[in-house]
């Protein structure tokens, strides 16, 4: 036993040494992930550390590989002992940069949530913000990224020309024809142009109605009316034709169309659709001192067209926003179809006539005619016809 220890005295203190070093920093990590979770727990009540967690595993991670291969060095021979160094410095190298890759983002994460708060407090636009924190965070994993490539020699050069001014410019120029790029581009003039921004209320068409909840790299998010989210790339979105309900003046003009038969009384059936809208909480004076001056109706009510079985009229009534409006108009269009039939102004709908061929006529009357009924009956049934 003497002998043995004499013979491996430092292999056996160098791997007490590693397997101590190694139970110390596994514990420092774990009082660092503990004060740092309190201190996150104690300023967002309700939310899992998750960064803090995932930084844990990969310390603790590190600390055991680097141990096992510590440990290898005492089995290895000499002329592998240069190779065995320069991985592992590799390996400590790409824990350190992962974590600090990590800590990074999540401080950035952490000062866009703390601005955006604060705007949301106070009231204020938060569209740019939410979009540069997707920006700011994608380019610290993208520096982070480059930053683990320079480490392999294989991917050195790659990694050194992109980090380069002119290799930036050509990933764009080769990435640019890519609808990845075409989003990333949207994203950057809604932001920049702000044709809405998030909590405005868009429409592009029938389908596509509601508040704008999220602008990404990628996509605008839309919450309709049905409570569903709906995705757009930022390429299309951009393009499209919209309706921002928020921009400018939130008042909004609704019409209400309906149309009535030509026997009707048009002057009435003004009269009650007018009544209607004045009677609606929704319903707001959009008049100026010159027409109320003028005495001129807060809702104007007039014949638009001259259909082929109907007069459509039109009622133009305010309210302060959308979602004001539309419910108005939904409550208009019962209550004035309830006015219309209890004072006789009838909605006409669609009839048909039909105009048979004397063949076609002569192959019905067959058709119709019993089989076995007497020659009084088919003349009825023929006469009927």
């Amino acid at each position: 036993m003497i002998e043995f220890w004499n013979t491996h005295k430092e292999a056996i203190l160098f791997a007490i040494a590693v397997v101590v070093i190694v139970l110390l920093l596994r514990f420092l990590t774990k009082l660092l992930h503990n004060r740092l979770e309190k201190r996150f727990r104690k300023k967002h009540h309700g939310e899992e550390p998750t960064t803090i967690h995932l930084i844990q595993k990969i310390l603790n991670a590190l600390w055991i590989v680097l141990g096992i291969m510590a440990l290898a060095f005492i089995f290895i021979d000499e002329e592998k002992h240069k190779a065995a160094t320069e991985n592992f410095y590799l390996v400590l190298y790409l824990g350190v940069v992962s974590v600090i890759t990590l800590v990074a983002a999540s401080v950035v994460q952490t000062w866009f949530l703390r601005n955006i708060k604060e705007k949301t407090v106070a009231n204020q636009d938060t569209t740019s913000y939410k979009f540069l924190r997707y920006i700011a965070i994608f380019g610290v994993y993208f520096i982070g990224g480059l930053l683990i490539l320079i480490a392999f020699e294989s991917m050195r050069s790659f990694a050194a020309t992109a980090l380069g001014g002119a290799g930036v410019l050509a990933v764009i120029a080769g990435v640019a024809s890519q609808e990845a790029l075409a989003n990333l581009v949207g994203g950057l003039f809604i932001v920049s142009f702000k044709p809405f921004k998030i909590g405005d209320i868009i429409k592009l068409d029938e389908t596509m109605v509601g508040t704008v909840t999220d602008i990404t790299l990628r996509h605008t998010i839309i919450r309709n009316y049905e409570n569903k989210m709906i995705v757009i790339p930022n390429s299309v979105i951009n393009k499209e034709k919209l309706i921002n309900y928020d921009l400018g003046d939130r008042m909004c003009c609704q019409w209400v169309e309906i149309g009535i038969s030509y026997d009707s009384d048009i002057d009435l059936a003004k009269h009650i659709m007018r009544e209607e809208c004045e009677d609606h909480p929704n319903l707001i004076d959009n008049r100026s001192e010159l027409d109320k001056y003028n005495n001129e109706k807060k809702v104007a009510v007039r014949v638009i067209t001259l259909n082929d079985s109907a007069v459509t009229l039109r009622a133009w009534a305010w309210a302060s926003n959308f979602t004001d409006a539309f419910q108005m108009k939904c409550d208009l269009y019962e209550s004035i179809k309830k006015r219309f039939d209890k004072e006789g102004i009838s909605i006409p709908f669609p009839h048909r006539t039909m105009v048979f061929k004397e063949e076609q006529l002569q192959s019905l009357k067959e058709e119709l005619k019993p089989v076995g009924n007497t020659p009084n009956q088919s003349k009825d049934n023929t006469q009927n016809l």
